[in-house]
């Protein structure tokens, strides 16, 4: 239904026709009149009567829903926004006399140098300098520095900070003197946008009834924000033919998602897969992109800030890349020259040691290895 709106002088003004007309004698309706006076707060009544009716209206249609008023659409079908996720990656904590042990422990607090982003250390059992038993990393006598997993102590894009943004320790530490993180600290993300919510529900509600490709990108886009996946019918893992049998690649863009995470996502397509079908879930087979460029910036160009970033430009460009994503070599040219103004030339291009663009396949992700910018 479409509502026709009016603005207060049209209101004012049907008011005033509909009295004059009923009147047998000429009304006073000038400015300053008690009877325009009336009309008009009555226009002003009807105004607001009018915006409440817009407002109810926009609230009632997932589309022309806002914020809390998606969600709670949503609740309805138990459909549920995907939240913010923190960001995370190793920082160095460092010391100028390495003569006596020391411990970082697990829950210190490092900081930007702003003092506007917090980060929280954590325990990371792939790291040899990490002790169960002392629940911190031990950082021995004569070794200088040890690196540490940290995450975000708030979640969402905000996180996300370049190399060496880390500086600050938010309290003293014995036998530590200095932290930094030599590597961005990436991963975070902020709650799903209204836009992708929308979007999303529309897949999760097209999915409901059927055991298909949208139902079961529906159960594993549920499942985080940030994941990319494909659905190949009627192959094996071995990508050999086997009817009934489907294979779900799946990627967080690190290129070797956890084991928790392929568990999660084998439930999530259990859960709507056709009855009387098998199925793999599995993690991308990566192919390293190995880029290798040489710029040339204007002469009043910091080149060394040019370099910098190109180099986050193209490493955030592929970590980005979906499972099956082709990188395009000719698209590393564009990528340079919109990260900085200040770049007149590209030479000596090259991706994997060629000018030909890396297909993966569609068990496959490109990302990123080795990135040189000169």
């Amino acid at each position: 239904m479409k509502l026709s709106l009016q603005n207060f002088s049209t209101l004012v003004e049907g008011m005033a026709a509909s009295v004059q007309g009923a009147a047998t004698t000429l009304l006073d309706l000038t400015v300053g009149s008690v009877l325009r006076a009336i009309l008009e707060a009555n226009a002003a009544m009807a105004l607001w009567m009018q915006w409440l009716i817009v407002q109810t209206l926009s609230t009632t249609r997932l589309a022309t829903s806002s914020g809390a008023d998606c969600d709670s659409f949503g609740a309805d079908f138990g459909f549920t926004r995907l939240p913010a996720v923190t960001a995370s990656g190793q920082v160095a904590f460092s010391r100028f006399t390495p003569s006596l042990q020391a411990l970082i422990p697990v829950g210190s607090s490092v900081t930007t140098a702003a003092n506007t982003q917090s980060f929280l250390v954590i325990a990371d059992l792939t790291n040899p300098a990490y002790s169960a038993v002392q629940n911190g990393y031990v950082l021995a006598a004569n070794i200088a520095s040890v690196n540490a997993l940290v995450v975000a102590s708030v979640a969402g894009a905000a996180g996300n900070v370049q190399p060496g943004a880390v500086s600050l320790l938010s309290s003293a530490i014995a036998g530590v003197d200095m932290v930094s993180n030599p590597a961005a600290l990436t991963g975070g993300l902020d709650a799903e946008s209204d836009t992708a919510f929308k979007a999303r529900f529309g897949t999760y509600l097209a999915g409901l009834s059927k055991a298909t490709n949208v139902a079961i990108g529906g159960a594993v886009s549920a499942i985080m924000q940030g994941l990319s996946y494909s659905v190949v019918e009627n192959v094996n893992q071995a990508q050999e033919m086997q009817m009934g049998h489907f294979v779900v690649t799946v990627d967080d863009g690190s290129g070797n998602p956890s084991a928790n995470l392929l568990a999660t996502v084998q439930q999530a397509v259990d859960a709507v897969r056709p009855v009387g079908t098998s199925f793999a879930v599995q993690g991308p087979v990566v192919t390293l992109a190995n880029i290798a460029m040489t710029l040339t910036t204007d002469g009043s160009a910091d080149h060394a800030q040019a370099v910098a970033a190109v180099q986050v430009a193209v490493a955030d460009y592929i970590a980005a890349l979906p499972v099956g994503g082709v990188l395009s070599y000719t698209r590393l040219a564009q990528l340079a020259y919109d990260a900085a103004n200040s770049i007149t030339n590209i030479s000596g291009l090259l991706l994997n040691g060629a000018v030909t663009d890396v297909v993966p396949g569609s068990f496959g992700a490109v990302r990123a290895g080795v990135i040189t910018v000169s």
